[in-house]
């Protein structure tokens, strides 16, 4: 049985990742699995995951009506007490673009990326534990999250 406290400190974590704009009264947020409008989030592979994941990602709309257009992007990996444990770099198939370039605050077109996170905290440089982690896609102030699992 998981402590209550357990509960609440991830509910409130959860909450935490929730984007201001979103909470306003009578706004609507999409169904699990639906993509907002200009980004999409899509499972990390392998989850659960032992040392190393990749996370899919597209920016701007399916038809890439503005080919030119750049969007801040920026994908972060939080515990779920909310503390940020890694910064994913950008990647196309095996090789990183930009020399590895994190994913904080990166102009980008549209189109499919993939970003690569190799279980490293950004805290201690070492291994992250065995649990739960959130990972956000933010794409021109919109945001998305999902969790991952990491198993030793």
């Amino acid at each position: 049985m998981i402590p209550r406290w357990a509960a609440l400190v991830f509910v409130l974590a959860l909450g935490a990742l929730v984007p201001r704009h979103a909470l306003a009264q009578g706004s609507t947020l999409p169904a699990p699995g639906k993509s907002r409008p200009g980004l999409f989030l899509g499972s990390n592979y392998p989850n659960p995951l032992v040392s190393e994941t990749r996370i899919p990602f597209t920016v701007g709309d399916s038809a890439c009506t503005e080919p030119t257009r750049q969007y801040k992007v920026s994908l972060r990996i939080y515990n779920v007490l909310v503390q940020l444990v890694g910064v994913p770099v950008l990647q196309n198939g095996t090789i990183t673009l930009s020399g590895g370039q994190p994913l904080e605050a990166v102009q980008l077109t549209c189109g499919r990326y993939v970003a690569y996170w190799n279980g490293m905290s950004v805290i201690d440089k070492r291994p992250v534990s065995a649990g739960t982690y959130l990972y956000r896609l933010e794409v021109d102030g919109q945001a998305d999250v999902k969790k991952m699992f990491v198993v030793k």
